[in-house]
């Protein structure tokens, strides 16, 4: 049997900074600051964090004027595009703009009035900056909650085709769409049902997720179906935990799916009684001495001689460990045996060895 085949929806396409989202481009990968804003120095320090790992777009909350202000040393700082997130205060959303952002989100449930709204299009529009249209189960409009009851999927649709509707005839397309619920199921519903809709990008995530473990289960269930059914642009992997988590799940979520990679993929057992090395010490060891490559070759480290060899084999490079040693392997070829006390090391040195 051939293996699935992920045939992406084509959608418009829109740039953030020099980061094209839709349109056939890659998917992006974004996360999103915890410092506070106005802490320049230490939000600059987690962009810059965030970018080495790979992401690609950085999202700033901007609560107050003063964060507003603090948004523009941080542009000038940091090299991925940065996009503002606004709540609630339209002149944030103006104030951002003139920062420098490169794409604003906002929720126009809780921007105000539609006045507020057409100031922030109009400055977009003069700087040619797009906007998400972010729409959340757990703020949508009274008279969607009145007509729906319930944050259903169909009450999210409608108020997304509301808004989109409504930025369109003020005459702005640059948008992307997100559609989230901390719900898996509805949110899988929710984008399905627009995907239908619009040819707009559509930016992914399982919102209020939660913790790295759980979280992280949730949105590759979520996010992952979608992009196995050819749905969404670019992602966001919401977890309790630091930002440079969010970035390494979402790599794993499209390296699982051929999407992306990014990083090498680790390939190791979960460990038995037949396992006769230290193996989860082993694996630490080596994920963290690798962190930070880019290059994606397929590293396998097992435990045992069940299907320890066999997995190596097929690995660009591996070690099979037993009886206080490993074999180590490189491209199916059988390099060497190895002492234990020396598998992380070796391993890593190869590893760097092979992709430079």
């Amino acid at each position: 049997m051939e293996r699935v085949k992920i045939r992406r929806k084509k959608t418009r396409c829109i740039y953030v900074g020099n980061i094209p989202i839709g349109g056939g481009a890659p998917i992006a990968v974004q996360s999103m600051t915890n410092t506070d804003t106005r802490d320049v120095r230490s939000t600059v320090r987690q962009v810059q964090q965030l970018f080495k790992a790979g992401c690609e777009i950085v999202r700033i909350a901007i609560p107050d004027q003063d964060a507003a202000r603090a948004f523009n040393k941080i542009k000038a700082a940091v090299d991925p595009p940065l996009i503002a997130d606004i709540h609630f205060d339209h002149r944030l959303a103006i104030a951002a703009l003139k920062a420098g952002a490169d794409g604003i989100r906002i929720n126009p449930g809780n921007i105000g009035s539609r006045r507020a709204i057409e100031k922030i299009i109009e400055e977009a529009s003069a700087r040619e900056v797009p906007i998400r249209l972010g729409i959340n189960a757990g703020s949508l409009p009274s008279r969607i909650l009145k007509k729906y009851r319930h944050p259903t999927p169909s009450a999210m649709l409608e108020t997304a085709l509301d808004y989109i509707r409504l930025f369109e005839n003020l005459g702005f397309r640059q948008m992307k769409i997100s559609l989230k619920s901390s719900n898996v199921l509805d949110t899988i519903s929710g984008y399905q049902m627009l995907s239908r809709e619009v040819d707009y990008p559509l930016h992914l995530g399982v919102t209020e997720a939660g913790s790295l473990v759980s979280g992280t289960v949730k949105n590759a269930l979520g996010i992952g179906t979608l992009l196995l059914k050819g749905i969404g642009d670019t992602i966001r992997v919401s977890l309790s935990s630091n930002p440079v988590d969010e970035v390494r799940a979402a790599y794993e979520i499209l390296r699982a799916l051929d999407l992306r990679h990014r990083g090498p993929e680790i390939i190791s057992c979960p460990t038995c009684g037949r396992c006769e090395i230290d193996l989860l010490r082993l694996v630490k060891k080596v994920e963290k001495a690798l962190a930070g490559i880019a290059a994606s070759p397929k590293v396998a480290i097992m435990g045992c001689v069940v299907n320890g060899p066999g997995e190596a084999k097929e690995a660009d490079i591996g070690i099979a460990g037993g009886r206080g040693q490993g074999i180590l392997f490189k491209k199916g070829r059988l390099v060497k045996k190895v002492p234990e006390q020396e598998l992380a090391e070796t391993l890593v040195k190869e590893v760097r060895k092979m992709v430079n």
